[in-house]
C-alpha cells in the first residue's frame, strides 16, 4: 500500500469515527506545557489587543458590533441583506423592508453605540419602522411622508444593503478588486481572489464560472509583478452534478477544467487553490487534485494548493495525504487550513440521512483541538507550505511560537473580518497574511455573506465572543485541549447522534450514499439480488374469516406485547434492507435514494406506532366525584382492511398494517397488484416479529379483490391510498348494507399540489426544490408538485434555469445509482401521461428526451397555462405546469389554488415571514412546505394527509393516527357501593 493510499484508508476509519476516539489521537500535539502555555498566552493578549482596537475602528464595524446575530435586530438584517438586492419589483421589496424591519426593536439600540454614524444608524431604523410599521404612529408618519415614504425607505434600504456588500466583497469586478487591494488599507498584504458563486444548478452556470476563473487568472497575472496575488476555485461552481453517485463522469471533467486553469495559471505566475466543500464530496475533490498535481505539464509548479476543513475527523489524514501528494511529485503545495464552513448543514443532514455518526466534531473547542494538532503536522510537512486561515487569537499565537523564527508559512483572513489581529504581525514582524477575497456583483453576494457572517456571529465563535462583553478575556484564552481533556472529548450534549433525534424511538438507520465505498457495493448487491417467488395469496372469505376469529384474542394481548411486535419487525426490515431495496428498484421501478427511503420510512412508521400505542393505549384516569372511579380505555374494532399504493408498496403498506396491528385490530392486506412482491416479503417479515398469522392476512389481487373485501360486512375499518375516485367508490360501498355499522374510512388520496414561489426568493434554491419536488419518483408521488406558480417578475429567470436545471438530469434504469429518474409504473401510466402530454405539445416550455432501449419512459416536462384554472386534474407523474400572478395578490392566488377542492401538500418560497403567515391563514392543505421541497415526509417531523378531495385524515405518521382505528370505551364504578367511601373517611385532618 502505497503512503497516499494508507492515508485514504484511515481517512476511511475516521470519517465517522466517535468523537472521543479521534480527540484521542489530536489531543497530544494540541497540549502545550506550561511553559509553552504562559508564552502563548501573553502573545495572544497583545493579540487581543490588536482586534479589539481595529474592532472599535470604523462604523460599519461598530455598526455590526451593535447588531449582532444574537439580537432580533441583527436577525432581520441579516435576513434583509440576504434577499433585498434580488428583488425587482417595488412592492415586493416594500413588503421586504416592512416585514424586517417594522417590527424589530431598533429604538433600544439608540444612542447605544460610541459612534455616531452608527447612532445616526440606528435613528435611521427607528424611522424606517415608523414608516413601515403597523403603529398609528406608522400611519401618521405615512400620510406625511405620503408618496415619498416609501420609495425614500426603499432606496435608502439598497444603498445600505450594497455598502454591506462592500464590506465583506472585494470588488464587483476583477480589476475593482485588483484595484482596491492597492490601497493603503492592505499593505503588506496579498490577496486570494474566489469569484462568487455558491454552486453551479446548470451548466451554463458551470460554463460562466469557469470563464470567470479565466478571467481573473488573466487579469491578476497582468498586474501581479510582484504582488503574489492568487486565485480560489470552488469545484462545485464548475460542475451541476458534483456529486458520488456521477463521479465517473463529473470527477475526469473537473479535472481537465481544474487543469485549464491550473496551466493558465502557472504560465501567468500566480498560484491556485482548491476550495474545501462538504465533507460528502472530501474523496472526489482529493481525486481531482490528485489528478491536476500528476499532470506532467504541471511538473515544477509550487503554485498549486488544496484547502482543508479542522472541523472535519479526516483532517489530519487529509494533511497526510497532502504531503505524501507533494512529496511524489515533487513539489511544494499550498495548503489552506480553516476551521470549516458547512458545520450547521453537515449536522443536520446526518441525522436526516440516520447515519452512524456525524463526520465532523459537535463542539467548537473540539474543533480548535483539531486545528492546533493539524497546524503542527503542517508546520512537519516538508513538501506543505502551511496556510493558516483564523481569525483566533489564541489560536494564532499558539502557530506563532510552535513556528519560533519561520516565516516560509503565512495567515489568512477573510475580506471585512478578523481585521487588527494580522496588521502589526504582517507591518512590523516579517510574517505574511493573505486575505481571502470575494468578488463579484451584488446578487452572487448573498449566499456568501449569509454563510460568512453565521459562522462569524455564531454564539461559539472567537469573532462573536470577542465583541461580547459578557465574554471574559480568561474565557477567550481558555485552552481549548484542556476543555476536551477534562470531558474526556465527548460529544456535545444538545446534538444528539443520529439515530437519536427523536425521542422514544431510534431513528430509522440510513446509508451514506456520498460515500463511493458504500454506493457501488451496494448497488452491485441489489442487481444481484433476484425478485422472490410468488406466493399464492390467502383467499378473501377465508382471510377474513380467519382474521375474524383472531381478532379479539389479539386485542386482549397486552399493548406492550403489540408494540415489542412492531419493534422487532422495524429492526428485522433493517436487517433486510438491501433485500428490500433490490424489490423496490426491480418490481416498483424505484431508483436507489427512493428505495433506501421507502425502507427508513416504514421502520420509521413501525418504531413510532410503537412508542404513541404504548402511551395512548394505557388505561388513563378521568376525573369524576369522590366514590367513583372512572377510567377510558382504547381497543381495537375487529377486522380492518389495508389496501396500499404502488407508489409505495412498503412504506405506507406497513404504515396502515402496523398502525392497525397495535391498535389491537387484525388485518387483511391488500397491496397494488403492480407491487405485491414487496408486500409479500413484509408480510413474511411481520409473521418473524411474531405477528400471528391469523391476525395479519394477504390478499392480493386486482380491482375485484378490493371490492369484495371492503364489501364484506366483517370489515370493521378501511385504511386506503390511492385515488380519489377509488376512496369515494370504498365510502359508497361501506354505506350500502343498512344493516352494516358504520364503518370508518381512512382515505389518503392526491392532489393538485401548488407551489407558490415570489420574488424574494433565491432562483438557485427554487430550482432545487422544484425538480426534487416535481421530477424525483418520475413525480408519482401523492405530494409531488404539479403546479408551480411563479411572480410575474422572475418567472422568465426562474424557468430559464429550471430549464438548464432540468437539463443535468439522468433518466435510465432505476437500478443506476446515475439515475434521477426512472419510468413509470406501467402501461396504462404511459399511455395516459404521453397522450396527456402530446396533447399539450404547443404548450411545453420545456421537455427532456426519454432514453432508448427503456419503457414506459415519460420525460419530464413543463406546460405554460394561461391561468391557474386551467389544470383541472391531477396529472400522476413527471409533468409540471406553470402559471404566473401578480405582485400584491398573494392572498388571492391561494385562495384560487383551494378553489380546486384539493388539499393535500402546498409549497412557499418567499423570504418575508409574513407571507408565510398569510398563506398559513389561507390554505387548505395537509402540509405546508416553506422554503423547501414539497416531497419526503418524515414520520413524526411532517405528519402526511390531506383534506377535502385528498383524503379523510388522520395523518399518517402523525399523534392522532391511532386513534382512529380504535374505539373509546369508558368504565365507571362506584367503589361506595361495597358499603361506605372508605377513601374519604380514611383521610388524615390535615392543616389543623
Amino acid at each position: 500500500m502505497t503512503d497516499r493510499a494508507a492515508a485514504r484508508a484511515r481517512m476511511s476509519r475516521l470519517h465517522r469515527a466517535p468523537e472521543p476516539e479521534v480527540l484521542r489521537e489530536l489531543l497530544p500535539a494540541a497540549t502545550l506545557d506550561d511553559a509553552a502555555r504562559a508564552r502563548v498566552v501573553d502573545t495572544a493578549r497583545g493579540l487581543l489587543g490588536d482586534l479589539r482596537g481595529a474592532q472599535s475602528e470604523g462604523w460599519v464595524n461598530r455598526f455590526l458590533h451593535q447588531y449582532r446575530l444574537n439580537t432580533q435586530e441583527g436577525v432581520a438584517l441579516l435576513a434583509l441583506a440576504e434577499a433585498f438586492l434580488r428583488v425587482p419589483d417595488p412592492e415586493t421589496a416594500d413588503l421586504l423592508i416592512r416585514d424586517k424591519l417594522g417590527t424589530a426593536d431598533w429604538s433600544a439600540h439608540a444612542g447605544q453605540s460610541d459612534s455616531l454614524l452608527v447612532n445616526s444608524a440606528t435613528w435611521g431604523l427607528v424611522l424606517t419602522r415608523a414608516v413601515v410599521g403597523e403603529s398609528e404612529k406608522a400611519g401618521t408618519l405615512r400620510r406625511l411622508v405620503q408618496r415619498a415614504g416609501e420609495p425614500f425607505v426603499r432606496t435608502a434600504v439598497g444603498t445600505a444593503m450594497r455598502l454591506m456588500g462592500q464590506v465583506f466583497v472585494m470588488g464587483r469586478t476583477i480589476d475593482e478588486a485588483l484595484a482596491r487591494a492597492d490601497e493603503d488599507d492592505y499593505r503588506g498584504f496579498t490577496a486570494s481572489f474566489d469569484m462568487l458563486g455558491e454552486a453551479a444548478r446548470t451548466y451554463e452556470d458551470a460554463q460562466r464560472y469557469f470563464e470567470s476563473y479565466r478571467d481573473a487568472i488573466a487579469r491578476v497575472g497582468a498586474s501581479n509583478t510582484s504582488k503574489d496575488h492568487s486565485i480560489s476555485v470552488k469545484l462545485s461552481a464548475l460542475h451541476p452534478r458534483y456529486e458520488t453517485s456521477h463521479a465517473d463522469r463529473c470527477v475526469p471533467e473537473l479535472i481537465e477544467m481544474t487543469l485549464a486553469l491550473a496551466v493558465q495559471a502557472a504560465e501567468a505566475g500566480i498560484g491556485l487553490t482548491v476550495d474545501a466543500e462538504e465533507s460528502e464530496r472530501l474523496m472526489m475533490s482529493l481525486d481531482i487534485i490528485e489528478g491536476v498535481a500528476t499532470a506532467p505539464r504541471l511538473a515544477g509548479w509550487d503554485g498549486f494548493g488544496m484547502a482543508a476543513q479542522a472541523y472535519g475527523k479526516r483532517a489530519s489524514a487529509v494533511i497526510s495525504w497532502a504531503q505524501h501528494l507533494a512529496a511524489e511529485t515533487q513539489r511544494k503545495m499550498t495548503v489552506r487550513l480553516v476551521k470549516g464552513a458547512y458545520w450547521d448543514s453537515e449536522i443536520k443532514r446526518t441525522q436526516e440521512a440516520g447515519l452512524a455518526d456525524y463526520p465532523l466534531f459537535t463542539r467548537k473547542a473540539a474543533t480548535d483541538v483539531a486545528y492546533l494538532a493539524v497546524a503542527k503536522d503542517m508546520l512537519a510537512a516538508p513538501n506543505l507550505f502551511p496556510a493558516f486561515a483564523s481569525h483566533n487569537a489564541l489560536t494564532v499565537a499558539t502557530i506563532l511560537d510552535w513556528a519560533g523564527p519561520r516565516r516560509d508559512f503565512e495567515f489568512q483572513r477573510l475580506h471585512g473580518m478578523g481585521g487588527g489581529l494580522y496588521e502589526r504581525l504582517v507591518q512590523e514582524e516579517g510574517y505574511r497574511c493573505r486575505i481571502y477575497a470575494p468578488v463579484g456583483g451584488h446578487r452572487d453576494l448573498l449566499a456568501y455573506l449569509v454563510r460568512r457572517l453565521l459562522e462569524n456571529g455564531a454564539n461559539s465563535s472567537f469573532v462573536h465572543q470577542l465583541a461580547d462583553p459578557n465574554v471574559t478575556e480568561a474565557d477567550l484564552l481558555a485552552d481549548p485541549a484542556a476543555k476536551i481533556a477534562r470531558i474526556g472529548g465527548t460529544p456535545h450534549p444538545s446534538i444528539p447522534a443520529p439515530r437519536d433525534i427523536f425521542p422514544g424511538r431510534a431513528n430509522s438507520a440510513g446509508l451514506d450514499l456520498h460515500d463511493a465505498e458504500v454506493v457501488h457495493p451496494l448497488a452491485a448487491e441489489l442487481a444481484a439480488t433476484p425478485l422472490p417467488a410468488a406466493a399464492k395469496g390467502h383467499e378473501i372469505d377465508g382471510a377474513i374469516t380467519r382474521a375474524h376469529a383472531a381478532a379479539d384474542a389479539w386485542n386482549a394481548v397486552a399493548v406492550e406485547a403489540r408494540a415489542a411486535c412492531l419493534d422487532r419487525l422495524a429492526n428485522l426490515m433493517e436487517t433486510h434492507r438491501s433485500e428490500l431495496m433490490a424489490i423496490c428498484v426491480k418490481e416498483a421501478k424505484k431508483t436507489i435514494p427512493d428505495a433506501l427511503a421507502e425502507v427508513r420510512e416504514a421502520v420509521d412508521f413501525c418504531r413510532y406506532y410503537a412508542v404513541n400505542a404504548r402511551a395512548q393505549f394505557a388505561v388513563m384516569p378521568l376525573p369524576g366525584p369522590t366514590g367513583e372511579r372512572n377510567e377510558l380505555r382504547l381497543a381495537g374494532r375487529g377486522v380492518f382492511a389495508a389496501i396500499a399504493p404502488w407508489n409505495f408498496p412498503l412504506a405506507i403498506f406497513i404504515g396502515q398494517v402496523a398502525a392497525a396491528l397495535v391498535a389491537g385490530n387484525a388485518v387483511v392486506a391488500k397491496p397494488a397488484p403492480q407491487t405485491p412482491l414487496i408486500a409479500q416479503r413484509a408480510v413474511e417479515l411481520a409473521y418473524e416479529a411474531g405477528i400471528p398469522r391469523d391476525v395479519l392476512r394477504f390478499v392480493p389481487g386486482g380491482p375485484e379483490v378490493g371490492r369484495a373485501l371492503v364489501a364484506d360486512p366483517r370489515i370493521a375499518g378501511v385504511a386506503f391510498t390511492g385515488s380519489t375516485a377509488t376512496a369515494k367508490a370504498i365510502a359508497r360501498s361501506l354505506l350500502e348494507d343498512d344493516a352494516r355499522p358504520i364503518v370508518p374510512l381512512i382515505a389518503e388520496t392526491g392532489g393538485i399540489n401548488a407551489m407558490i414561489v415570489d420574488s424574494t426568493a433565491l432562483p438557485e434554491q427554487v430550482v432545487a426544490d422544484v425538480i426534487t419536488s416535481a421530477f424525483r419518483s418520475a413525480g408519482q408521488r401523492c405530494s409531488a408538485l404539479r403546479l408551480l406558480l411563479l411572480q410575474e417578475e422572475i418567472a422568465e429567470r426562474t424557468l430559464h434555469m429550471l430549464k438548464g436545471g432540468m437539463d443535468t438530469l439522468i433518466l435510465g434504469d432505476p437500478g443506476d445509482i446515475r439515475t434521477d429518474v426512472g419510468p413509470v409504473i406501467d402501461d396504462a401510466a404511459y399511455q395516459r401521461l404521453e397522450s396527456y402530454r402530446q396533447s399539450k405539445r404547443d404548450q411545453w416550455v420545456h421537455a427532456l428526451d426519454a432514453p432508448a432501449g427503456i419503457d414506459r419512459f415519460v420525460p419530464p416536462t413543463i406546460i405554460r397555462l394561461g391561468e391557474i384554472e386551467a389544470l383541472t386534474q391531477e396529472w400522476f407523474g413527471p409533468i409540471l405546469h406553470v402559471a404566473t400572478w401578480k405582485s400584491g395578490a398573494l392572498e388571492e392566488t391561494v385562495r384560487r389554488v383551494n378553489a380546486k377542492g384539493y388539499g393535500l401538500t402546498m409549497g412557499l418560497h418567499s423570504r418575508i415571514a409574513s407571507a408565510a403567515d398569510r398563506v398559513m391563514a389561507e390554505a387548505k392543505v395537509g402540509n405546508l412546505y416553506v422554503n423547501r421541497s414539497m416531497i419526503g415526509a418524515v414520520v413524526g417531523s411532517q405528519p402526511f394527509g390531506g383534506e377535502g378531495l385528498s383524503g379523510t385524515g388522520p395523518k399518517a405518521g402523525g399523534p392522532h393516527y391511532l386513534y382512529r382505528f380504535a374505539l373509546e370505551r369508558t368504565v365507571s364504578i362506584d367503589t361506595t357501593s361495597a358499603g361506605g367511601n372508605a377513601s374519604l373517611l380514611s383521610i388524615d385532618d390535615l392543616g389543623l
